[in-house]
């Protein structure tokens, strides 16, 4: 879980919600709970396994371990809100990961880094991960 600058919590849960494909949720001081977003477990993602982190603007981001345009995990953005956008949908496409288990880290600039457990190249079998940069 991660806490903001107003004592709130913001957590996954990776069942759970309208279809039961996860959810992000707040937990305020007050211990009132807000559920953010219900993944659907399509195109928005199914399954968040890791830590959400929280930029200066209040956004949280994150990853699906299955979701996105081709069922293998994605990673996203969630307003303040709830409004959820979708940065990047993992393809295997011979170079990029899928799976990814992990949250991700941002720096200064924005930018998002993370890695999958599978995918890209390697001799491993469906390909040993790749460490990913996602530029905003």
């Amino acid at each position: 879980m991660i806490l903001d600058s107003k004592d709130n919590l913001y957590g996954t849960t990776t069942l759970g919600g309208a279809v039961g494909a996860g959810t992000v949720f707040k937990l305020s001081r007050t211990e009132t709970e807000t559920i953010l977003h219900s993944f659907t477990g399509g195109a928005d993602g199914i399954f968040p396994q890791a830590a959400l982190i929280l930029d200066k603007n209040g956004n949280l981001y994150g990853t699906t371990e299955y979701g996105g345009s081709f069922d293998l995990g994605t990673v996203f953005e969630l307003t303040p809100t709830g409004m959820e956008t979708v940065l990047h949908s993992f393809a295997n496409d011979g170079t990029d990961g899928i799976y990814p288990l992990a949250g991700v880290a941002i720096d200064t600039a924005g930018n998002l880094y993370g890695t999958t457990v599978e995918g890209g190249g390697g001799n491993c079998e469906g390909g040993c991960g790749v460490v990913f940069k996602i530029v905003p």
